[in-house]
């Protein structure tokens, strides 16, 4: 079997393309990233970004929006965007053979955006129903809740989405010149995987993208300082299950010690095995669910740990956590554990990257983050090489009970109860 091939080229324009050649694949995936996201966005312009990410569907000078989907899926492809906190990435996946094609619709959708207002009045009752989706729903309104109070005062605190109120006088001028301003040459990285030639996927995406301005890469207000005692966030719902997201700052994915805090998190609560999972549910039957996921940002971020559960195993629950984070600030992670853990990061990425796309977020990832194609190996090699002393450190200086910021979602939370157990 051929090995997999990463490359990188920068344009004079400043545009970066990157693909990795898996001659083996039958696939081919691309993404058009623009390194713009919710943090960027003044106050007035709250959801700016995820708002224009929508309107990039609904049609160009060439294509209507249901041309736009016919031309992928026709194929039998998939076609989708998000947006975060640091990024927006517009992506499709198809069959090798008909990679020109949707790399013709990308960078079509990406610099030829109609911008119509009848397409805008719609668009924007699709996202106001989107907002409300998530507000009714208990266990994304206690990430929101979570969000806004651990980065309170912050962009970072703002809902992705925006609001009801922020969305409502968007125009096509604003999103226009919105643009002008974030979606150029420097911002935006192509990345392409799959059963493809790295020459032949640049002269294609440079001809198709020659017109994207040259300009600076926006710029971002720094991630706060961490709070210096907990803080409490409660909304009581008409729900049956209580829901609870509780956070700790982080180190961002340039710091050194993000390796160590990775094996931490799975250590934590990523899998099954994890000791959360194992603590709380498979020991206690406390719960259905409960993980924990990192949101790593480029200066920053946050550990979070979220349950469901009723409301009558809140405190007990609530104590187990605190107990796992004391007992891996002050007791090392023993061979064992950490060997598995090990195995499940790197055996996961393994079977991940056999996919084109995984490859494809792969790439954009590791240069949004960190400037170059980072090799799978080389991070691979620093995990392996990961000790029990930089996970206890690393626990020391991250699992610490002054800094946590707890939202609870459910019926008649007891916030006197919470403040006990957080010690406030």
């Amino acid at each position: 079997m051929q090995e997999k091939k990463s490359t990188l080229t920068t344009l004079p324009s400043g545009l970066r393309i990157a693909t990795c050649e898996m001659p083996h694949a039958e696939t081919a995936a691309m993404g058009i990233w623009a390194s713009v996201g919710a943090r960027h966005e003044p106050a007035a312009q709250n959801g700016i970004s995820h708002f224009i990410e929508h309107m990039l569907f609904k049609g160009t000078a060439k294509r209507s929006a249901r041309r736009i989907m016919d031309d992928v899926e026709g194929i039998g492809g998939d076609l989708n965007a998000y947006t975060s906190e640091e990024r927006t990435c517009y992506y499709a996946t198809a069959a090798a053979e008909f990679f020109p094609r949707i790399c013709d619709v990308l960078c079509d959708i990406y610099i030829n955006p109609r911008f119509a207002k009848r397409d805008i009045d719609r668009e924007r009752g699709v996202i106001s129903e989107e907002i409300q989706m998530y507000r009714d729903d208990p266990s994304s309104h206690v990430q929101d809740l979570l969000q806004k109070t651990f980065w309170a005062g912050h962009p970072l605190g703002r809902p992705i989405t925006g609001t009801l109120d922020s969305i409502a006088g968007m125009d096509a001028d604003a999103f226009r010149s919105y643009r002008s301003s974030h979606y150029h040459a420097r911002s935006t990285i192509v990345t392409v995987s799959g059963k493809v030639r790295h020459n032949e996927v640049v002269d294609r995406v440079a001809a198709l993208l020659d017109s994207l301005p040259a300009a600076k890469s926006p710029k971002a207000k720094p991630c706060p300082q961490p709070h210096p005692q907990p803080r409490l966030v409660v909304d009581a719902m008409d729900i049956q299950q209580t829901q609870l997201a509780m956070a700790v700052p982080s180190p961002g994915h340039c710091d050194e010690q993000r390796y160590a805090f990775h094996l931490l998190n799975v250590i934590l609560g990523v899998s099954s095995t994890s000791r959360l999972f194992q603590e709380i549910r498979e020991k206690r039957g406390l719960c259905y669910s409960v993980s924990s996921h990192w949101l790593n940002l480029h200066d920053g971020g946050f550990l979070a740990i979220s349950a469901g559960l009723d409301r009558k195993n809140i405190e007990k629950s609530l104590s187990l956590i605190l107990a796992q984070f004391e007992k891996l600030r002050n007791k090392p992670v023993g061979p064992t554990e950490l060997r598995r853990a090990k195995d499940y990061t790197i055996g996961s990425t393994l079977m991940a990257l056999e996919r084109a796309a995984s490859q494809n977020s792969r790439l954009g990832g590791s240069i949004l983050s960190q400037g170059l194609i980072v090799p799978p190996e080389t991070v691979n090699e620093r995990i392996r090489a990961v000790t029990a002393d930089e996970i206890q450190a690393v626990a020391r200086e991250v699992l610490d009970p002054s800094r946590i910021t707890l939202a609870v979602v459910g019926p008649n939370p007891d916030e006197q109860l919470l403040r006990k157990v957080l010690g406030i």
